[in-house]
Protein backbone atom coordinates (compact mmCIF):
# COMPACT_ATOMS: atom_id res chain seq x y z
CA UNK A 1 0.00 0.00 0.00
CA UNK A 2 2.87 2.27 0.69
CA UNK A 3 4.57 1.58 -2.81
CA UNK A 4 1.38 2.29 -4.48
CA UNK A 5 0.86 6.27 -2.14
CA UNK A 6 4.93 6.59 -3.13
CA UNK A 7 4.12 6.32 -6.66
CA UNK A 8 0.69 8.16 -6.99
CA UNK A 9 2.92 10.90 -5.33
CA UNK A 10 5.61 10.84 -7.49
CA UNK A 11 3.18 10.76 -10.10
CA UNK A 12 1.45 13.90 -9.01
CA UNK A 13 4.27 15.60 -8.81
CA UNK A 14 5.82 15.00 -12.00
CA UNK A 15 2.30 16.59 -13.40
CA UNK A 16 3.15 19.58 -11.18
CA UNK A 17 6.44 20.07 -12.40
CA UNK A 18 5.23 19.38 -15.69
CA UNK A 19 2.07 21.47 -15.70
CA UNK A 20 4.41 24.53 -14.53
CA UNK A 21 7.43 23.68 -16.65
CA UNK A 22 5.92 22.71 -19.72
CA UNK A 23 2.29 24.01 -20.07
CA UNK A 24 2.58 27.71 -18.28
CA UNK A 25 0.69 26.72 -15.50
CA UNK A 26 1.93 29.17 -13.05
CA UNK A 27 -0.73 28.54 -10.43
CA UNK A 28 1.45 25.24 -9.56
CA UNK A 29 4.24 26.25 -7.67
CA UNK A 30 6.91 24.00 -5.48
CA UNK A 31 5.23 25.58 -2.31
CA UNK A 32 1.95 24.40 -3.42
CA UNK A 33 3.26 20.69 -4.62
CA UNK A 34 4.91 20.58 -0.91
CA UNK A 35 1.84 21.14 0.95
CA UNK A 36 -0.05 19.18 -1.40
CA UNK A 37 1.62 16.36 -1.70
CA UNK A 38 4.71 15.70 1.03
CA UNK A 39 3.33 17.95 3.66
CA UNK A 40 5.05 15.35 6.33
CA UNK A 41 8.62 16.11 4.48
CA UNK A 42 11.14 18.84 5.90
CA UNK A 43 11.52 21.36 2.56
CA UNK A 44 14.87 20.65 2.23
CA UNK A 45 14.10 16.65 1.45
CA UNK A 46 11.20 17.90 -0.55
CA UNK A 47 13.55 20.38 -2.23
CA UNK A 48 15.89 17.79 -2.92
CA UNK A 49 13.07 15.12 -4.69
CA UNK A 50 11.59 18.09 -6.49
CA UNK A 51 15.18 19.08 -8.22
CA UNK A 52 15.96 15.40 -8.82
CA UNK A 53 12.46 14.89 -10.45
CA UNK A 54 12.69 17.87 -12.13
CA UNK A 55 16.25 17.25 -13.69
CA UNK A 56 15.19 13.84 -15.03
CA UNK A 57 11.76 15.08 -16.49
CA UNK A 58 13.98 17.80 -18.56
CA UNK A 59 16.45 14.84 -19.44
CA UNK A 60 13.56 12.50 -20.46
CA UNK A 61 12.11 16.12 -22.54
CA UNK A 62 15.20 17.26 -24.39
CA UNK A 63 16.57 13.52 -25.22
CA UNK A 64 12.56 13.15 -26.52
CA UNK A 65 13.52 9.65 -24.99
CA UNK A 66 11.44 6.68 -26.42
CA UNK A 67 10.30 3.62 -24.35
CA UNK A 68 13.23 1.61 -25.21
CA UNK A 69 15.90 4.65 -23.88
CA UNK A 70 13.57 5.43 -20.78
CA UNK A 71 14.38 1.68 -19.71
CA UNK A 72 17.79 2.20 -19.85
CA UNK A 73 17.84 5.87 -18.38
CA UNK A 74 15.47 4.39 -15.29
CA UNK A 75 17.86 1.15 -14.99
CA UNK A 76 20.41 3.71 -14.61
CA UNK A 77 19.08 5.82 -12.11
CA UNK A 78 17.77 3.07 -10.31
CA UNK A 79 21.54 1.36 -9.64
CA UNK A 80 23.30 4.96 -8.98
CA UNK A 81 25.11 4.95 -5.89
CA UNK A 82 24.23 7.46 -3.34
CA UNK A 83 21.59 9.84 -3.45
CA UNK A 84 21.52 11.23 -6.41
CA UNK A 85 19.58 7.97 -8.09
CA UNK A 86 15.83 7.35 -8.02
CA UNK A 87 14.22 4.58 -6.26
CA UNK A 88 12.62 1.12 -8.20
CA UNK A 89 8.94 3.00 -6.99
CA UNK A 90 9.85 6.32 -8.59
CA UNK A 91 11.29 4.62 -11.84
CA UNK A 92 8.38 2.71 -11.89
CA UNK A 93 5.71 6.22 -11.81
CA UNK A 94 8.46 8.18 -14.27
CA UNK A 95 7.85 5.15 -16.59
CA UNK A 96 3.79 5.35 -16.12
CA UNK A 97 4.47 9.10 -16.44
CA UNK A 98 6.23 9.47 -19.71
CA UNK A 99 4.70 7.10 -21.31
CA UNK A 100 1.73 9.09 -21.09
CA UNK A 101 2.82 12.62 -21.54
CA UNK A 102 5.76 12.45 -24.09
CA UNK A 103 3.91 13.47 -26.72
CA UNK A 104 2.04 16.76 -25.15
CA UNK A 105 5.54 17.47 -23.68
CA UNK A 106 7.01 17.21 -27.43
CA UNK A 107 4.26 19.38 -28.53
CA UNK A 108 4.62 22.07 -26.31
CA UNK A 109 8.91 22.49 -26.84
CA UNK A 110 8.45 22.52 -30.29
CA UNK A 111 5.87 25.22 -29.81
CA UNK A 112 7.55 27.27 -27.21
CA UNK A 113 10.85 27.09 -29.58
CA UNK A 114 8.88 28.10 -33.13
CA UNK A 115 10.18 31.46 -34.20
CA UNK A 116 7.18 34.39 -33.88
CA UNK A 117 5.39 35.47 -35.75
CA UNK A 118 5.37 33.20 -38.26
CA UNK A 119 4.82 32.47 -41.97
CA UNK A 120 1.32 31.67 -42.65
CA UNK A 121 1.83 32.00 -46.03
CA UNK A 122 3.17 33.08 -49.17
CA UNK A 123 1.90 34.24 -52.57
CA UNK A 124 3.86 35.71 -55.79
CA UNK A 125 3.99 36.58 -59.18
CA UNK A 126 5.62 38.44 -62.53
CA UNK A 127 4.54 41.23 -63.81
CA UNK A 128 5.72 43.69 -66.45
CA UNK A 129 6.35 47.29 -65.87
CA UNK A 130 5.21 49.03 -68.32
CA UNK A 131 6.40 52.42 -67.73
CA UNK A 132 8.78 53.80 -64.94
CA UNK A 133 8.32 56.69 -62.41
CA UNK A 134 9.67 59.42 -64.88
CA UNK A 135 7.61 58.33 -67.64
CA UNK A 136 9.90 56.44 -69.36
CA UNK A 137 8.93 52.91 -70.76
CA UNK A 138 10.65 49.64 -68.82
CA UNK A 139 9.30 46.81 -69.87
CA UNK A 140 11.14 45.36 -67.30
CA UNK A 141 9.71 42.10 -64.78
CA UNK A 142 9.15 42.23 -61.58
CA UNK A 143 8.62 39.46 -58.72
CA UNK A 144 5.96 40.60 -56.47
CA UNK A 145 5.63 38.70 -53.19
CA UNK A 146 3.20 38.92 -50.59
CA UNK A 147 3.91 36.98 -47.25
CA UNK A 148 1.55 36.54 -44.14
CA UNK A 149 2.80 36.39 -40.96
CA UNK A 150 0.97 36.42 -37.66
CA UNK A 151 1.21 34.73 -34.28
CA UNK A 152 -0.85 31.60 -32.99
CA UNK A 153 -4.44 32.93 -32.33
CA UNK A 154 -4.06 35.93 -33.85
CA UNK A 155 -4.99 38.33 -37.31
CA UNK A 156 -1.99 38.11 -39.59
CA UNK A 157 -0.11 41.04 -41.53
CA UNK A 158 0.71 41.03 -44.71
CA UNK A 159 4.05 42.39 -46.02
CA UNK A 160 4.49 42.77 -50.10
CA UNK A 161 8.04 42.78 -51.52
CA UNK A 162 8.72 43.67 -55.19
CA UNK A 163 11.66 42.00 -56.78
CA UNK A 164 13.58 42.98 -60.05
CA UNK A 165 15.36 40.36 -61.62
CA UNK A 166 18.66 41.11 -60.04
CA UNK A 167 16.94 40.89 -56.63
CA UNK A 168 15.45 37.74 -57.80
CA UNK A 169 18.39 36.18 -58.70
CA UNK A 170 20.37 36.77 -55.52
CA UNK A 171 17.57 35.45 -53.40
CA UNK A 172 17.61 32.20 -55.44
CA UNK A 173 20.90 32.06 -54.64
CA UNK A 174 21.12 32.91 -50.95
CA UNK A 175 18.41 30.08 -50.77
CA UNK A 176 20.62 27.34 -52.85
CA UNK A 177 23.23 28.22 -50.19
CA UNK A 178 20.67 27.71 -47.63
CA UNK A 179 19.62 24.31 -48.84
CA UNK A 180 22.88 23.18 -49.42
CA UNK A 181 24.06 24.11 -45.48
CA UNK A 182 20.88 22.09 -44.02
CA UNK A 183 21.45 19.37 -47.08
CA UNK A 184 25.34 18.91 -44.78
CA UNK A 185 23.77 19.14 -41.90
CA UNK A 186 21.11 16.39 -42.20
CA UNK A 187 23.57 14.49 -43.94
CA UNK A 188 26.39 14.58 -41.11
CA UNK A 189 23.41 13.31 -38.85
Amino acid sequence: MADADSQRCVSALLNGITQRLYYGNTEITEEFLKNELYAETTQDEFRALHDKMRSLLKSMASADMDQTQLEAFLTAQTRRQGGGGVTPEQAVALGRFWKTHRTRVRDSLLAQSRWEPGLRGLKWRVDLHTSASRGTVSNSPVALVELELGRTGESSEFVCLEFDEQKVNLVLKKMAELQESIDSVVHRS
